[in-house]
C-alpha cells in the first residue's frame, strides 16, 4: 500500500458526500420542524391558552339567561304601584321529535294557542337542538292551554320532553295612570325607561340567572340532565314618598281644571312636606297608562294621521316623549307674582322693610325710560308691605327689588336654590334661565322682582316656598324614602337633608302671617280654604317669546298659585299651575285657585289637620247626607229634618227603599233628600239646569227649584260665580241627584292675579 503523504486526507467518494448532505438536510428539517412545533405549542399553551379555553367552553356550552324578578314599587303607605307578576316562556327540545306527525301536531297546537304563524313554528320543530324559545311572557290562560297540549302530545303522539314552561316576569301597574310621570315604566326586557323605574333601575333589576347546557361535537344541546341552573336574584323594592291617596285627589282636580279651562299645554301640581322635602304628590296632568305607555290619546293619533306619511314617524316619537315628560321637573316657566313671596322675604331678611314702610303706586312705574304697568291701572296709592302683597302690586315690588339691589337679589336667588338643580331623584331635571351677572340691568331687576322674564322649574318654586314656610331651610326634595331587599331588609334609608338656611325663623314667621292674611282677605280667589289657615300667593305670568298665541287671548299665560297650610304651623306646601288656559279666563285666581282650594279641602282632613271654621264659612261647607233607607217614611222624615235637610217622599210604600243623595254623599247645606219607597217612582226624572254664572247662594236656590242638590267646589265665596258642573245642562236625572258645581273668581272688578 502506498502511504498517504503527511498533511493530506484522502478525497471523499461521491456516496459519502451524498450521505453527509442528506444527514445535514435531515438535521435541518428536524430542527425546523420540532422548533416550529415547539413554538406553536408554546403559543397555544402559554400565549393563547386562556382564549382558546374560553372558546372551547363556549363551543361546548349553551348559556341561556333567566330573567330576574324586578323589584316592586310601593307608595308611602305600602300600596303596590308597580310589580312584576309571574308569566312564562315556552321552549322546545325539537331534537326529541321522532317523526313529522309529532312536529306537525306540536306546531299546530302552539301556533293556535300562542297566536303564532304555523309555518314558522314548524320550522323550529325541525331544528336539531334541545333548547329553542317559542314565545316569552305568556300568561295564565295560555299557560294552562300549553299544559293541556303537553298532555295531549304525550298521550296521542307518544311525544314527551318536547315542550317546557320556564318562569318569566311581566311588569304591571295596578293603578294604571296614577303618578305615571313619577313612576315611569319598564320595557319588554324589564329595563326601566322613565321615572323611578329608570332612575333606580340598578336597584330594581336584580341579577339574572342562567341555564348552562352542554353541547355535543355537532353543537347540539345535550339532554336536560347535563344542565346546570343558576337561580336569579330578585330585585330590590322601592318605597316612594308619594301618598297614593293624596296623588289621586290631586290628579282628580287637576283633570277637572284642565277640562274646565281648556288648558292647552297640561298642568302641574306638587305637594311637598315642608319639614322634610319629601314629595307627597307630583302630577303632570293628564298622565298616561303605564300598562300601555306607547298608545297616544285619540286626538293626538288623529292629528298625526293627517300629516304627510314621511312626517308621521317623527311626530309620533315627539308626541310620546311629550306625553312621558314630567313637566314638574323637566320644564321651566316664569313664576309670575308667586315669586313675590321670595322677593319680600329677601327685603325682610335684610331689614329693609318695616311695618310702616310705604310703597306708592300710581298705576305704573318708569325704570330707565321703560314703563311697567300695574294690573290696577288706576293705581293702589300708598300701601305698606302687607297691603302690597295682598294687592299683588308690581310697582311696589319693583321698589322692594330696588331696595334689595341687584347683587343681593342674585345672592338670594341662588340661596333659594333657583340657580342649581335641586338634585331630586328623578331623571331629566332642567336648569333655570337667569341673566348672566354682566348682562343684568335695572329693568331686568325690576321685572324679576315680580317673577317675570326668567324661568325656573315648578319643583324649585315649591321647594323655595317650603323654605319660606319652615323657618328658612332649603331642603333636598326626594321621591324615594327607602329601599329594601326581597326579604324586606332595609338597605337604604333616605333622610331629611338641609342644604342651607336662606332666611331666619323670624322672617319666615312674618311671611307666614302675611301670606295667611293675604288668603283671608282675598278669600277663595287666593287659596282661602274654609276651616283652615292657609297661606298662599297667586300668579299670572305671560309666556314671553310666543310668536303666535295658541290661546284665544292676545297673549298666552300660565295661571298658578303656591301656598301652604296651616299658615301658623306649616305642614304641606303645594304648587298648582296651568300652562296656556284657553277657556273664559287665564288669571291664577280664576283658573288655579279653585283647584288649589278643592285639593286642600280634601287633603287637609286626610292629613288629620284640625279645622277651625268661621261663622261665615258655614254657609259654603258641604255636609254629609244621612242614611235613611230601611226606615219608615215617618222615621226618615224626622231624621232628615233633624239633620238639617228638607225632604221629598216618592211612591206609596211604607218604608224607604232608596234615597238620593246616597248615604254620606256631600251636599250643600239645607239640601233636599228624596226618599223613594217603590221602584216605579225611581223612573221619574228632572232636567239639570245650567249653573254657570250663578253665585253659590243662587246656584243652591236654583238646584232646589229643580229638585236637585249641589256640592260646592273651588273658590266658593259670596261674590264668586259658577264656572263648570260635572253633569251637563239639560241632562235628565232622577230627582235628588247631586251636581258638583265649581266656582271661581268673577272677571269683574279687576283681579290681582
Amino acid at each position: 500500500m502506498t502511504p498517504v503523504p503527511k498533511g493530506k486526507r484522502p478525497e471523499k467518494g461521491p456516496n459519502q458526500r451524498l450521505r453527509q448532505r442528506a444527514a445535514i438536510l435531515i438535521i435541518v428539517i428536524l430542527v425546523l420542524g420540532f422548533g416550529a412545533a415547539l413554538f406553536r405549542l408554546t403559543m397555544l399553551t402559554v400565549v393563547q391558552g386562556r382564549e382558546l379555553q374560553e372558546k372551547a367552553v363556549d363551543q361546548q356550552l349553551n348559556d341561556t339567561v333567566l330573567t330576574a324578578k324586578r323589584g316592586s314599587i310601593y307608595d308611602s303607605n305600602g300600596t303596590v304601584l308597580a310589580e312584576s307578576a309571574s308569566v312564562w316562556q315556552v321552549v322546545m327540545a325539537p331534537i326529541n321529535f321522532d317523526n313529522d306527525k309529532q312536529r306537525e301536531a306540536t306546531a299546530k297546537g302552539l301556533s293556535e294557542i300562542l297566536g303564532l304563524d304555523y309555518n314558522n313554528v314548524l320550522e323550529k320543530t325541525k331544528q336539531e337542538s334541545y333548547y329553542v324559545v317559542v314565545k316569552r311572557k305568556i300568561e295564565v290562560e295560555q299557560r294552562d292551554k300549553i299544559e293541556e297540549l303537553i298532555d295531549t302530545l304525550k298521550k296521542d303522539y307518544k311525544c314527551g320532553n318536547v315542550i317546557q314552561l320556564l318562569d318569566d316576569y311581566k311588569r304591571y301597574y295596578p293603578r294604571n295612570e296614577l303618578a305615571s310621570c313619577v313612576i315611569g315604566f319598564a320595557g319588554s326586557d324589564e329595563q326601566g325607561l322613565e321615572g323611578v323605574e329608570y332612575m333606580y333601575d340598578d336597584y330594581l333589576s336584580g341579577k339574572p340567572g342562567r341555564i348552562i347546557t352542554a353541547t355535543d361535537a355537532r353543537g347540539i344541546n345535550m339532554p336536560f340532565q347535563f344542565e346546570q341552573n343558576i337561580d336569579s336574584e330578585d330585585g330590590n323594592n322601592i318605597y316612594l314618598t308619594i301618598d297614593s291617596n293624596i296623588q289621586a285627589i290631586c290628579e282628580k282636580y287637576m283633570a277637572q281644571g284642565i277640562a274646565d279651562h281648556n288648558v292647552l299645554n297640561r298642568g302641574v301640581c306638587i305637594v311637598m312636606d315642608v319639614n322634610s322635602g319629601a314629595v307627597l304628590s307630583m302630577v303632570t296632568a293628564n298622565g298616561y297608562n303605564l300598562n300601555d305607555p306607547y298608545t297616544l290619546p285619540q286626538e293626538t293619533q288623529k292629528a298625526i294621521a293627517e300629516l304627510p306619511e314621511k312626517e308621521q314617524s317623527k311626530a309620533e316619537s315627539e308626541a310620546l316623549s311629550a306625553m312621558w315628560r314630567n313637566k314638574a321637573v323637566s320644564d321651566t316657566y316664569m313664576p309670575g307674582s308667586v315669586f313675590k313671596m321670595c322677593t319680600g322675604s329677601m327685603a325682610l331678611e335684610e331689614g329693609l322693610i318695616k311695618d310702616n314702610s310705604n310703597f306708592p303706586c300710581g298705576g305704573s312705574m318708569v325704570v330707565e325710560d321703560y314703563i311697567i304697568n300695574c294690573h290696577a291701572r288706576g293705581g293702589h296709592g300708598n300701601q305698606n308691605f302687607v297691603q302690597a302683597i295682598c294687592n299683588s302690586c308690581n310697582p311696589a315690588f319693583i321698589q322692594i327689588g330696588q331696595l334689595v339691589g341687584m347683587s343681593r337679589f342674585r345672592d338670594y336667588y341662588t340661596a333659594f336654590g333657583f340657580s342649581e338643580k335641586s338634585g331630586i331623584d328623578l331623571p331629566g331635571e332642567a336648569d333655570d334661565t337667569f341673566w348672566p351677572e354682566s348682562e343684568m340691568g335695572m329693568v331686568d331687576l325690576a321685572v324679576a322682582s315680580f317673577g317675570q322674564n326668567f324661568q325656573i322649574t315648578p319643583l324649585s318654586m315649591v321647594t323655595a316656598c317650603s323654605a319660606i314656610a319652615n323657618g328658612g331651610y332649603v331642603l333636598q326634595p326626594y321621591v324615594v324614602s327607602k329601599i329594601t331587599d326581597s326579604d324586606g331588609n332595609v338597605i337604604k334609608n333616605v333622610e331629611r337633608k338641609v342644604k342651607r338656611q336662606v332666611i331666619s325663623k323670624e322672617t319666615s314667621d312674618y311671611m307666614n302671617k302675611t301670606l295667611g292674611y293675604n288668603t283671608e282677605t282675598a278669600g277663595a280667589t287666593s287659596g282661602y280654604t274654609p276651616g283652615y289657615k292657609v297661606a298662599g300667593k297667586t300668579g299670572t305670568s305671560e309666556k314671553i317669546g310666543v310668536v303666535k298665541p295658541q290661546s284665544q287671548f292676545s297673549k298666552d299665560y300660565i295661571a298658578s298659585i303656591c301656598g301652604y297650610a296651616p299658615a301658623d304651623d306649616p305642614k304641606v306646601a303645594m304648587l298648582v299651575f296651568f300652562d296656556t288656559p284657553d277657556g273664559g279666563a287665564y288669571y291664577g285666581s280664576q283658573v288655579a285657585s279653585p283647584v288649589f282650594v278643592n285639593i286642600m279641602t280634601e287633603m287637609l282632613p286626610y292629613l288629620e289637620i284640625k279645622t277651625d271654621y268661621k261663622e261665615e264659612d258655614l254657609a259654603y261647607i258641604n255636609v254629609s247626607a244621612g242614611e235613611y233607607t230601611g226606615l219608615t217614611v215617618e222615621e226618615a222624615q224626622t231624621k232628615a229634618a233633624a239633620d238639617g235637610f228638607t225632604y221629598t217622599v216618592k211612591g206609596e210604600g211604607a218604608k224607604v227603599s232608596y234615597q238620593l243623595p246616597a248615604p254620606y254623599a256631600n251636599v250643600a247645606p239645607g239640601g233636599n233628600i228624596v226618599l223613594y219607597t217603590d221602584e216605579e217612582s225611581k223612573k221619574e226624572t228632572v232636567q239639570v239646569p245650567d249653573f254657570k254664572g250663578y253665585t253659590p247662594y243662587e246656584a243652591n236656590s236654583v238646584a232646589s227649584r229643580y229638585g236637585l242638590n249641589i256640592t260646592f267646589n273651588g273658590a266658593v265665596s259670596a261674590g264668586n260665580t259658577a264656572v263648570s258642573q260635572d253633569i251637563a245642562p239639560d241632562t235628565q236625572v232622577p230627582e235628588g241627584t247631586v251636581v258638583a258645581v265649581t266656582f271661581s273668581a268673577s272677571t269683574a272688578g279687576g283681579l290681582a292675579d
